[in-house]
């Protein structure tokens, strides 16, 4: 028997309620991140089903019962909210811009080769329309190509453009999934996609999960990857001396470690020379407090639930081993040569709270000598940047042209 009216829009306003205002607390972390991050992104789609069903409902019943009555408001209530996400979510251009604007000058548009025109501003409804969907008919991808001997865990994709080219800028996205699941085809494809068609050569990488596989298998497998670009990403067209670095999530952490341990000898075993550089950084809701040296409560309970039960050897504890997490943890591995960072966070984040980015930028911009964006962006959850939504459009388009102007900045180049 399917719910009756009242029931579907009951909770469905649930839903939008928690997207407004997530509820808090580490035991709801994640269904309240599930529903948030849906409901918020497909505002719109959700609009629209909200609008179909009462539509179809009245048509069929009319209004002839409290209960009809009831199940109108709680309809006009869920279109109100969902009218408030989608407006939120369209704050990002703003935010993205002004994020920009601070943490490389003002003038940075100069310094663009193309410029972003109205267009490339604006919501691209017409990707919108089926978001599960993603498709670029300008993309040509490379699928499962080995960078070092493992099988599955060690092969990577590169999207480069249909029409070829030669001495291209690469970009590395690393996929996220607390370190224990994730696949390459899963994260970053709206990015990815977007690069490559506007002239970028893009890698994504599988590595080694946990519990399976122990700290440091995973950032040693990433660095191998950036060894394996740095030989053979020209076969692709792409030029490696200027490589970027994305990741959302374990993916950021990745990311942001990669940037800030470049060449370090003791994450590369048995390939110390390989030049593993970063030239620039854009990690999306990170984790940057691995071994939880802020003092945070939440990053204590990650370290403790997550972290030391399965992403390091079972018998590591922390309070006998915290120079292994503090070397992991991106906080604590800030240098004055870490590459121009582009920090991207959801301001309403259930996984990773918004403050550990803030305290990572802080922390950023107090030692590094590069530039150093920061956008918090407005109503997102943990994941915003999945399959294209408002929101991610306009970040997608952000990072584009942090990724440019440094490109266009960058002595390599």
């Amino acid at each position: 028997m399917q719910p009756n009216f009242v029931t579907r829009r009951a909770v469905q306003l649930g839903l939008v309620a928690n997207a407004i205002r997530p509820v808090r607390g580490e035991r709801t972390a994640f269904p309240t991140f599930f529903a948030g991050w849906l409901t918020g992104e497909l505002a719109p789609h959700l609009l629209a089903l909200t609008a179909a069903d009462t539509a179809q409902h009245y048509l069929r019943r009319g209004s002839r019962s409290k209960a009809d009555h009831i199940g109108l408001a709680l309809a006009g209530l869920s279109a109100a909210g969902l009218a408030s996400l989608i407006a939120t979510s369209q704050r990002a251009k703003g935010v993205i811009e002004d994020a920009l604007t601070e943490g490389i000058g003002t003038d940075y548009l100069e310094h663009l080769e193309h410029p972003p025109s109205a267009t490339d501003l604006a919501t691209p409804w017409g990707q919108l329309v089926m978001p599960f969907r993603m498709r670029n008919p300008e993309v040509r991808r490379h699928h499962n190509v080995a960078y070092a001997a493992g099988g599955k865990r060690f092969m990577l994709d590169v999207y480069q453009p249909r029409e070829p080219v030669t001495g291209a800028p690469v970009l590395l996205q690393v996929h996220g999934g607390a370190w224990v699941i994730g696949e390459k085809e899963q994260q970053g494809v709206p990015l990815m996609q977007h690069m490559a068609e506007r002239g970028w050569i893009c890698v994504a990488i599988n590595y080694p999960l946990s519990p399976k596989a122990h700290w440091p298998d995973h950032i040693v497998a990433a660095k191998r990857a950036v060894g394996w670009i740095r030989e053979n990403i020209h076969t692709y067209g792409g030029d490696a001396s200027f490589l970027a670095v994305t990741g959302g999530s374990a993916g950021g952490h990745l990311a942001a470690l990669l940037a800030l341990t470049q060449n370090d000898p003791k994450l590369q075993p048995g390939f110390e020379d390989v030049d593993t550089s970063i030239q620039a950084c854009s990690p999306h809701y990170g984790v940057y407090d691995f071994a939880a040296t802020s003092g945070s409560r939440s990053s204590a309970a990650r370290l403790e639930s997550l972290i030391a039960k399965y992403v390091f050897a079972k018998d590591k504890d922390p309070a006998n081993f915290l120079d292994d997490y503090i070397a992991a943890s991106p906080l604590d591995r800030i240098t004055d040569e870490a590459p121009p960072f582009f920090v991207i966070h959801g301001e309403r984040d259930s996984l990773v709270p918004v403050r550990e980015a803030r305290g990572f930028v802080q922390r950023l911009r107090e030692i590094s000598k590069n530039p150093v964006a920061y956008a918090e962006i407005p109503g997102a959850q943990h994941a915003f940047d999945i399959f294209p939504s408002i929101r991610s459009a306009h970040v997608v388009r952000g990072v584009e042209r942090f990724l440019e102007w440094t490109y266009r900045k960058s002595p390599v180049t």
